[in-house]
């Protein structure tokens, strides 16, 4: 990281004055003389809509430096307004889902481990750019107890054709508790590219990333925690199940998007050749060099027998390959049709094949080749935006999705949007194959496909906002708790992967809405959520609430904008999922509810200029209201922290 950093503060003046040069010698090269070149340039300023931040599917923003009350929400780990997320005790783990609504589907098959995930960014996430002048952004804040977090970030075009950026993100957080230390790193480069004749357009990235955190398992008295004894006021003092485990994900990736236009000149019909391609492996690792953990005088297995007596260290490898071909055809005034063929590849794989006596052998390995053919079509017009995408596969795997998507613009500020999605999705790896050196945590499986029918319709407008979705799962795939009455008076935890056989109907309404007065603002977002289903399987709090009211102003002439509130953060009682590091997966439990707990923050936020400061008293009234604040049934959540932190912005 040092290094990095380093070379990043060398290459920013060079980057910078590089420029200046180069202005200076087309001044030279002019038919004016320099001075004029001078002064023309002087009053030339470059406005915001040249600094552009754009998608995978083109869909472009600007790069913004206002304090808003969503900046607000933003300034977090992950760099995202995390409503519906509930981070555990220390910045850089896991998070648990609040909001089921939240969740992504892909027909495709996953790694899995998704509790690791949550900062892992995927293809579809990496952000390209195209500015008028270099443009760096700083990202700084404290982290719980020693440690930071920092995100470095800097693009710029070498000419109106080709973008660079190069981006870091590190964290090193201890935490509170015993064996809980964070330490993740995101790296990025991406490059924006397109001809002069605007034929060709490509855009690729290429990250590393790696995601380390100690594993605890969680504190073994909650007891204890629920007392408000004193003596655990230092959260050092409370027993965990492991003090020596941790667990490491890291991948890496080569993604290309590029397109040509075959016919030379854009006219009102027009047609493109694409491909996307992109190469990823990734590696999970648990290892744990203790076996027996140690609950107050007596042993316990927490994970069950194991082939190993110390030093576990059960790894997992993953690759994959994936190539889209495909012809557009584009015409102004009907829209854009599109027909595609890809390749997915991808290989699942551990070093050894296990042979029981009682169960099946476990393989070693879990190949996947499958190709599936698909068309998309695109329609923009006046206030009129309509996606319709399907695709199929055509090799021996049942893979299939059906996704359309329409956008109407009343007007400015009125915006209606509707969505249907049906997928028949393959299983992720980790639930058909896991190898471990705990005994009960290996298995080969052949489950079937989920199957996930899902109606979006949202509406945005200046009275309120509202998402409304409606989900039916079939054969939904989970994780279980799998121990026995005795394995859990033993404080013994088996998890195993499961499907339901049965139908889960899952509702969410989500309504925001903020009202302002003067200087004050109170802004609101509520969350209703509720399931149908035979058995608890898909567990959701009813009821999830976040309600900000703040106060900005102008201060000092104008040259500081204050923002300062206070925000409080609630769900309601429910039976939330557990967190197993073994499988990095969240399991279902039915024995112990968490929730019913307001969380208040503080805040005062300052911007000067393209500088914004953000200081925070977390969950400031966690002494006032009882030890029953929990991230999951093991794992409390976080207690009062103040954590100051900003954002810097240079434009050259």
């Amino acid at each position: 990281m040092r290094i990095l950093f380093l070379f990043y503060f060398l290459a920013l003046p060079i980057l910078l004055f590089s420029q200046k040069k180069e202005i200076g010698s087309l001044s030279k090269n002019s038919k004016y003389n320099s001075s004029d070149t001078i002064k023309k340039s002087i009053k030339k300023t470059a406005t915001i809509d040249l600094y552009k931040v754009i998608t995978i599917d083109n869909d472009t923003t600007y790069i913004d430096t206002s304090l808003t009350i969503q900046k607000e929400y933003s300034h977090n780990y992950l760099r995202k307004d995390i409503f519906g997320l509930l981070p555990f005790a220390n910045d850089g783990q896991t998070y648990n889902t609040l909001q089921y609504s939240l969740t992504d589907f892909s027909p495709y098959p996953e790694f899995g481990f998704k509790a690791k995930h949550f900062n892992f960014l995927e293809a579809n996430q990496i952000r390209y750019y195209s500015v008028a002048t270099p443009v760096t952004e700083l990202y700084f804040k404290t982290t719980i107890k020693k440690g930071q977090s920092v995100d470095a970030f800097i693009t710029l075009n070498t000419s109106e054709n080709l973008n660079f950026s190069i981006a870091y993100k590190g964290l090193r957080s201890e935490g509170e508790y015993l064996n809980q230390l964070s330490s993740t790193g995101n790296f990025r480069f991406t490059t924006n590219y397109n001809t002069k004749n605007k034929r060709y357009f490509a855009k690729a990235h290429y990250t590393f990333q790696d995601i380390l955190n100690q594993e605890n398992g969680g504190i073994t008295t909650i007891e204890n925690f629920e007392s408000e004894d004193p003596n655990y006021n230092n959260r050092q003092r409370f027993e965990v199940y492991f003090n020596d485990a941790k667990s490491f994900l890291k991948g890496k990736r080569v993604f290309l998007d590029h397109n040509f236009r075959i016919n030379s000149k854009k006219g009102d019909n027009n047609l493109y050749v694409t491909h996307q391609f992109n190469y990823e492996n990734k590696f999970f690792e648990y290892n744990q060099e203790t076996v027996p953990s140690t609950v107050g005088s007596e042993t316990v297995y927490r994970f069950g027998n194991s082939f190993l007596d110390s030093e576990i260290n059960d790894q997992t490898r993953y690759n994959k390959m994936y190539n889209k071909v495909g012809l557009i055809y584009e015409n102004t005034t009907l829209g854009t049709f599109q027909f595609f063929v890809d390749d997915f590849r991808s290989n699942y794989y551990y070093n050894k094949i296990l042979i029981f006596d009682n169960q099946n052998t476990i393989p070693s390995s879990f190949s996947q080749e499958i190709n599936s053919a698909g068309g998309q079509y695109e329609y923009r017009r006046n206030k009129w935006n309509g996606k319709f995408l399907y695709s199929r596969s055509v090799t021996a795997q049942s893979l299939s999705n059906l996704d359309t998507k329409v956008q109407y613009d009343l007007n400015d500020e009125i915006q209606l949007a509707f969505q249907y999605q049906n997928i028949n999705k393959l299983p992720n790896n980790n639930y058909n194959l896991h190898q471990s050196s705990f005994v009960q945590y290996n298995w080969s499986n052949d489950f079937k496909n989920e199957k996930i029918n899902t109606i979006k319709a949202n509406a945005i407008s200046p009275w309120v906002d509202a998402e409304l979705q409606l989900s039916v799962l079939n054969d939904h795939l989970y994780f279980t708790d799998a121990s026995t009455a005795q394995q859990k008076v033993d404080q013994t935890q088996i998890v195993a992967p499961a499907q339901y056989n049965g139908t889960i109907n899952y509702l969410s309404l989500k309504i925001s809405r903020e009202f302002k007065l003067g200087n004050f603002a109170l802004d609101n977002t509520i969350l209703y959520q509720k399931t149908e289903q035979q058995d608890a399987i898909l567990n959701v709090p009813e009821i999830v609430t976040r309600n900000t009211i703040y106060y900005t102003n102008y201060l000092f002439k104008k040259a500081l904008f204050l923002q300062t509130g206070i925000s409080l953060n609630y769900f309601s009682s429910y039976y939330a999922n557990e967190y197993n590091p073994v499988v990095g997966e969240f399991f279902v439990q039915n024995e112990k509810q968490i929730g019913n707990h307001p969380n208040l923050d503080f805040f005062i936020n300052a911007k000067i200029q393209r500088t914004r400061i953000y200081f925070k008293a977390e969950h400031f009234n966690s002494a006032l209201m009882g030890n029953n604040f929990y991230a999951s049934p093991n794992n409390p959540s976080r207690d009062f922290t103040i954590r100051f932190g900003l954002i810097w912005n240079f434009f050259n």
